[in-house]
């Protein structure tokens, strides 16, 4: 997706920026989720930001949506290549918040 960046960082910030992002990133980097089981692991987050924020990563080409013709719907998000070089990125944010955290 092209757009304008002030700053290489600034492209980082518009791909994994916003209050879950990161947090779905960190849980996706362990294996294949489903929307519910998301929404479980993220208990403050609504229905309708999960859904944004998925929207937005998948838009980005950082995670992949899979949908299964099967009723009830189920619906499985992982992460694409590309969204796999995000995972020094938000390792390296977890540590950090770690050490902050403690200090």
């Amino acid at each position: 997706m092209n757009r304008n960046y002030n700053c290489p960082g600034d492209a980082v910030l518009q791909v994994i920026g916003g209050k879950y992002k990161p947090i779905i990133l960190y849980h996706l980097f362990e294996k294949t989720l489903r929307f519910s089981e998301l929404r479980r692991l993220i208990p403050q987050v609504t229905a309708k930001m999960l859904t944004q924020q998925l929207r937005e990563l998948e838009a980005d080409g950082i995670i992949n949506r899979k949908v299964y013709p099967i009723v009830p719907p189920k619906t499985e998000y992982s992460i694409t290549e590309h969204g796999k070089t995000l995972e020094p990125i938000i390792t390296a944010m977890c540590d950090w918040g770690k050490f902050y955290m403690n200090k």
